[in-house]
């Protein structure tokens, strides 16, 4: 890659500041960040300076680096590596960016390029005479089907000829840019072939079959067709290949088939382990919650981690998760199980502290723990043996439930974000 460097010091300008206008914009534009992140609004910034003068000039890069508060290295540093930043004074009218790459080079760049030369100036990056125009050959643009093509400022000017290419450099010379149609200069619509459509040329021809849901999926004595469906399905004929079958799209709208027959469960893939961890997790709660409400007990979730189905079997003696012997209910006398109290008139809402959710909310109110005093009174066995029930495997001192109920005991959401800097969630 070339070495990209501010311009000399004899074209750059005293000062820079953003209009009315743009300084408004930006900043807009950062507050669209997370806080402690307004770093990331540089790139925007820094093409709206280029917007506003021409070209990014070194107290440009200054400027955003202090509405920024950015180190001034870290602004030169994306103005350097980015080529879409134009270092030093392009024409005020036009600049244009040649596509010398492969598909362009083939049908005819080079002309384009020695075009340029003559029209503008015989270097790239200079300026003609009256400083109004400038050019550059650049890498593809992404409009190799069309090529040759040139960019003039953000439009493209796409299936040039020399000739062409000189009449569009004297419109915007003669200050008459906004008088040439980008995109294609012959006549072709947008990317199709240039000889013209030769693929659904006719709308009735596709709209004499039925279109549709019902269409596609059913046979031709169906005799309805269904109007609202998206044209993925539309004109799809009926098959059984099970690749096709309707029960086992995620999540599956069918739940049984059409003889009253339960179909078989798909489980989904599960190559990512932290994701099926976490799934299985809120599956085990899930099940909690069911064994602790008066509702009979249903089957236990079909969605479980081999890896957590592995670490949570215990001794080969122990009933593992799924045998229904396994007593789900809080061990009566248990020492270590934290005191319960009666429900209170208005209960804390314990979804407050990070790690609770609604069903782990409900369990802990079936243990009759309502309050951020309770859980910030936790001592250590305590707290084990909630996070041996809940099989949250450290959840609880991971996440700190301790001090985040201390907090929010003491002086609610305020004391909370002045703690832990960050609102609950």
């Amino acid at each position: 890659m070339s070495v990209r460097r501010l311009a000399d010091e004899a074209v750059q300008p005293a000062g820079f500041a953003f209009t009315e206008a743009n300084a408004a914009w930006a900043k807009e534009t950062i507050r669209k960040y997370p806080e402690g992140r307004q770093y990331s609004a540089v790139i925007p910034l820094l093409m709206r300076a280029q917007e506003q003068e021409g070209w990014v000039t070194r107290a440009a890069v200054e400027y955003v680096a202090e509405m920024l508060e950015m180190p001034l290295i870290r602004v030169l540093e994306v103005a350097t590596f980015y080529t879409q930043f134009q270092l030093g004074p392009v024409g005020t009218r036009a600049h244009v960016q040649v596509c010398g790459t492969t598909p362009c080079m083939l049908r005819g760049a080079g002309d384009l390029i020695e075009t340029c030369k003559k029209k503008i100036h015989p270097e790239p990056l200079h300026t003609n005479e009256a400083g109004t125009l400038s050019w550059e050959e650049v890498e593809c643009q992404g409009a190799c089907v069309n090529a040759p093509m040139v960019m003039i400022f953000k439009d493209t000017y796409e299936d040039l000829t020399p000739d062409r290419l000189e009449e569009i450099i004297d419109a915007f010379e003669a200050g008459r840019g906004d008088s040439i149609q980008p995109g294609p200069q012959i006549d072709r619509y947008t990317s199709a072939p240039a000889s013209g459509f030769t693929t659904l040329k006719d709308e009735s021809a596709v709209l004499k079959f039925p279109v549709g849901e019902g269409a596609g999926d059913s046979g031709p004595d169906d005799g309805e067709a269904a109007t609202n469906v998206p044209p993925s399905r539309a004109g799809r004929p009926r098959t059984e290949a099970m690749e096709t079958d309707a029960a086992i799209r995620s999540p599956s709208p069918e739940k049984a088939s059409g003889n009253g027959e339960k179909r078989a469960s798909v489980e989904p893939p599960q190559e990512n382990e932290a994701e099926a961890d976490r799934v299985a997790e809120e599956a085990e709660v899930s099940s909690r919650e069911r064994h602790h409400s008066d509702a009979p007990k249903t089957e236990e979730p079909a969605l479980r981690s081999p890896r957590l189905k592995k670490a949570k079997a215990g001794p080969e003696t122990e009933p593992g998760p799924e045998s229904p012997d396994r007593n789900t209910t809080p061990p009566a006398g248990n020492e270590n199980r934290p005191p319960a109290i009666e429900q209170p008139q208005q209960p804390d809402d314990l979804k407050l502290i990070s790690g609770i959710g609604p069903k782990a909310e409900a369990i802990l109110n079936d243990l009759g723990i309502y309050t951020f005093a309770q859980i910030a009174s936790w001592k250590r066995a305590e707290r084990e043996w909630v996070d041996g029930f809940l099989r949250f495997r450290g959840r609880i001192e991971r996440e700190d439930w301790v001090k985040q109920a201390e907090a929010l005991a003491k002086g609610g959401v305020a004391e909370y974000e002045r703690v832990f800097g960050k609102k609950p969630r």
